[in-house]
């Protein structure tokens, strides 16, 4: 095996391993790049051969995609985490301690939609915390253009939204 890329993979799953929510490309991307690990095309072949190894597992929507670490993966990290160099731990914990806040919050809003039976679309819409739905919101558009809006701009107003809907009900 290509040494420089088993590192690489070592150092996504060693991030998935640390958070306990997904990770979307560009947060694992933003790390690995900015401390010059890799370059881009490198770090998507170890996403991707990560992915076809059952170590990390992909949830897509039409506008992002999310990794989870799955259990192999953590298997692997415990494993082999004694090749991933402290100096390159210590960077990784630094670097979750720093933006964790920032990183969870931009997954835990997701925003997505379909086609229904009816012809038109749906746009499911929600706020997960702690791996369950704060709110979980589905709507129908009956366009794609007018989906696909509603979809981006929840992950823009959703606090707004969610507020006004608690302040209706309660």
């Amino acid at each position: 095996m290509d040494k420089p890329l088993k590192l690489y993979k070592l150092i996504i799953l060693y991030i998935l391993n640390k958070v306990d929510f997904p990770l979307t490309n560009a947060q694992i991307s933003e790390f690995i790049l900015e401390e010059g690990y890799t370059t881009y095309f490198k770090l998507q072949q170890a996403i991707s051969e990560l992915v076809e190894a059952n170590l990390v597992r992909e949830e897509s929507t039409h506008n992002r995609t999310f990794y989870h670490i799955t259990e192999e993966g953590t298997e692997i990290v415990y494993y082999f985490r004694n090749d991933i160099s402290s100096a390159i731990q210590k960077d990784i914990n630094e670097f979750l301690k720093k933006k964790k806040y920032e990183l969870k919050n931009e997954v835990s809003v997701k925003s997505d939609y379909y086609r229904n039976p009816n012809g038109e679309y749906s746009v499911k819409c929600q706020v997960i915390e702690q791996r369950f739905p704060l709110i979980d919101l589905t709507v129908t558009a009956p366009t794609e253009a007018e989906a696909e809006t509603i979809a981006h701009n929840w992950t823009k107003k959703n606090q707004e939204i969610y507020a006004l809907i608690m302040s209706k009900l309660l």
